[in-house]
């Protein structure tokens, strides 16, 4: 196979010039502008007068902030699976799938073919940064592995498809790129996630793999595969060639020791990055915890809402140029696939402004709290972690629930089921006790709830057995692709149906917690 390494570095040198050069605040006008002339003759355009529109403050008082739920039931609905020239000017020929982390029922997020094409520009713009670290590297002398979902996509309408995000994703590999790409296109088709990654595992130690990307969750498990086939080996022994693991879609800090003892002995470093069903955002153009970089140039205008103000009658709506660094908010999207003003439903912190990078936070609509604590996605993340170190283990999944008070416990409290790797199987009380401190740590808010155990009970552990996750989100007919765990259930008869599944050492009663799911179902919810 032909090394394309040298190709990509000329586009590689090119790009990051062009990116040193960038105004961010020019960069994401300009871009709000070209979204706005292209859709002006749109339903959507017409109805917001797109066409007299020249400045950032005329869109957001033209525009207000909707959520997929509002467009819809007033934009989409009627004429879906066809949306003609309806919030984007011609005929939408993807929807993407929601992975549905809150337990609910899936979500068509339209695909236009603008958007495939950025999604492009952003996969390069990922090697654009590993070249900047790598200036040796060879990654396109190989085959680069997207461990995605099943390209069997659902013909919804003539000429128009849906599925799973990475499904689409590696449908649209262009042609010169799929002799480069991994899995072939047959296998790619395969549905049955188990299926898949038994056979993609040894099909994939001859293919030359110098790249490989997918969610930290579902990689673990195809390692741990691998792994069965050839006991004591690592990625470095499995891959020689590997440079890059490619990961996002859910917070990195509970995986982050896993991987590092994946690729102990590899020369493969790990970029994060931040696609969604509506748009690719972020890449990691940095080291961990340095933030993510916005893509500001590739068909999406940001803007940033305070949590607490999304449905107020007139929020504050910010964008590149006066968002405050440090702030917490909501992150709303005008992308080109017809999204204007779109709540997102990420929350993210801004690092800096110039370029201006992000840490994803969790999400707008939950947070674990049931005195007041709210504790968020990256605390929860990071509390995780810090407990599996405490204990000697690494983290495979994690769910967290709200638990209501108990008959003579006025307290509440919350239930984190784990499934570890490496550690002792009672060692659930431990990991309760280090992840109490950690989250101590993190959020005052709940430490001083905890204080002389006045306000709250301590955390619930109960550990997972291994691979419970897996065939819980099986048998839920979600395992693999772009499906994630949720973070944090309310839905009491969602988090019953896992306790099924998890029938591990715990470091409470089981009687208590029965209680407590009890009354958190009969008082409604408490997340």
């Amino acid at each position: 196979m032909l090394d394309a390494t040298p190709l990509l570095r000329a586009y590689a040198l090119r790009r990051r010039a062009a990116l040193a050069r960038q105004d961010p605040a020019a960069a994401q006008r300009r871009e709000l502008l070209r979204l706005l002339e292209r859709a002006r003759n749109t339903r959507f355009g017409l109805s917001h007068s797109f066409g007299g529109i020249r400045e950032v403050a005329e869109y957001q008082e033209r525009v207000r902030l909707r959520r997929w739920e509002e467009f819809w039931h007033d934009w989409w609905r009627k004429p879906f699976p066809r949306l003609a020239d309806v919030t984007w000017p011609g005929v939408i020929p993807c929807f993407a799938n929601t992975s549905g982390t809150a337990g609910a029922a899936s979500k068509r997020i339209p695909v236009s073919r603008a958007m495939l094409r950025a999604n492009r520009r952003a996969a390069l713009d990922v090697l654009v940064h590993h070249l900047a670290a790598r200036p040796h590297s060879r990654v396109m002398a190989g085959r680069n592995f997207l461990l995605g979902g099943s390209t069997a996509l659902e013909r919804v309408a003539p000429g128009i498809v849906a599925g799973d995000l990475s499904g689409l994703a590696v449908a649209d590999i262009p042609l010169w790129a799929r002799p480069r790409s991994f899995p072939p296109p047959a296998l790619a088709l395969m549905a049955d996630w188990a299926q898949k990654i038994a056979t993609l595992a040894p099909l994939s130690l001859a293919a030359h793999v110098t790249s490989i990307s997918g969610t930290p969750s579902w990689l673990l498990l195809f390692f741990e595969e691998l792994g069965r086939g050839h006991p004591g080996a690592r990625l470095g022994d499995l891959y020689p060639a590997l440079e890059l693991v490619v990961h996002g879609g859910v917070g990195f800090a509970p995986y982050r020791a896993a991987f590092a003892a994946w690729l102990a002995g590899s020369r493969a470093e790990t970029r994060e990055v931040y696609p969604a069903s509506e748009g690719f955002i972020a890449i990691a153009d940095r080291g961990a915890g340095e933030g993510l970089r916005l893509l500001l140039d590739n068909g999406i205008f940001y803007e940033f809402v305070r949590p607490a103000d999304l449905d107020a009658p007139w929020p504050e709506r910010r964008w590149i140029a006066d968002a405050e660094i440090g702030v917490e908010y909501a992150l709303v999207l005008s992308t080109n696939a017809g999204l204007w003003s779109y709540v997102l439903g990420d929350t993210v912190t801004l690092l800096g402004r110039d370029p201006p990078r992000v840490l994803v936070t969790g999400r707008t609509g939950w947070s674990l709290s049931v005195a007041g604590e709210h504790l968020v996605g990256q605390e929860l993340d990071a509390g995780i972690a810090e407990a599996a170190a405490a204990v000697g283990g690494t983290v495979a999944d994690y769910a967290a629930a709200p638990l209501a008070p108990q008959a003579g416990d006025a307290r509440g409290g919350h239930l984190f089921i784990i499934e570890l790797t490496g550690a002792a199987p009672a060692c659930a009380t431990a990991f309760a006790a280090a992840l109490d401190a950690a989250l101590a740590r993190q959020n005052d808010d709940y430490a001083t709830h905890r204080r002389g155990d006045y306000g709250l009970r301590p955390p619930c552990v109960r550990l997972m057995p291994p691979g419970g996750f897996a065939r819980w989100m099986a048998a839920r007919g979600r395992l693999g692709g772009q499906n994630k765990v949720p973070r944090v259930i309310s839905d009491p008869a969602l988090l019953d149906d896992l306790c099924r599944f998890a029938g591990g050492a715990t470091s409470c009663s089981d009687a208590g917690v029965r209680e407590a799911m009890r009354r958190s179902g009969r008082d409604g919810e408490t997340g």
